[in-house]
């Protein structure tokens, strides 16, 4: 089973994504932890992906897929996987769908966690973190006991520059766009299923189980 997990910068995919590993029984595959392992460990693509950005250039699709190729070949992976932050692109998506064809497999789900833009900002411009050592925090979901001082060190809360609201909406201006471009990929080949992200984490976690079961019955996969 593969499940592509999309949603903007604050959508709140990396909590959903846990959630769906733990149900599910796959693991949970975003392409940043994928990128580091590779590098970490001195495999060939990763090398070669690490020339790439260390030359300030975007890691070609095709690297990136042969390292998604790698990691899929491991025991665990051996069910499927849950996939975030690939595809980004529509060319990405097509890149995976003939990589997984190959294969003999298919994106069997891809499941959108739909958040209006104007409440992204509010989410992310409302993290803080501790100047002494970052501690994270956020002023609606998880704020400190004190106000503006952190419960482990005792420092002040800043925020970051990329939080700004500001800085934000260029940033989501920015990836919206691809997004849309691959949600509607998504929708063409049938695999897509989207929950209204702005819902408690719960519900959103039951809506996400629901209706990537009600969508593998309709595929004869449950």
């Amino acid at each position: 089973m593969i499940v592509v997990l999309l949603g903007a910068p604050g959508a709140g995919k990396g909590t959903q994504a846990a959630v769906l590993r733990e149900r599910l029984g796959i693991p949970h595959v975003a392409t940043g932890d994928l990128f580091r392992a590779a590098i970490r460990a001195a495999t060939p693509v990763g090398l070669e992906a690490k020339a790439y950005m260390d030359a300030g250039e975007l890691v070609p699709d095709g690297v990136t897929i042969r390292m998604l190729e790698d990691r899929l070949a491991l025991p665990d992976a051996a069910a499927g996987a849950i996939l975030d932050g690939f595809p980004r692109t529509a060319i990405q998506a097509e890149a995976l769908d003939q990589f997984l064809e190959a294969r003999g497999s298919r994106v069997d789900a891809a499941l959108l966690i739909d958040v209006p833009a104007d409440l992204l900002v509010e989410r992310l411009s409302g993290r803080r973190v501790c100047q002494a050592s970052g501690h994270p925090y956020h002023l609606e979901l998880n704020p400190p006991r004190v106000t503006g001082v952190c419960d482990l060190d005792g420092s002040a809360l800043v925020q970051r520059a990329d939080d700004a609201p500001a800085t934000v909406r260029a940033r989501l201006a920015g990836t919206l766009g691809d997004l849309n471009d691959v949600v509607a990929h998504y929708r063409a080949t049938g695999a897509l299923r989207v929950v209204d992200g702005r819902q408690p984490i719960p519900a959103v976690s039951a809506g996400l189980l629901a209706v990537l079961d009600a969508g593998l019955r309709s595929m004869g996969l449950r």
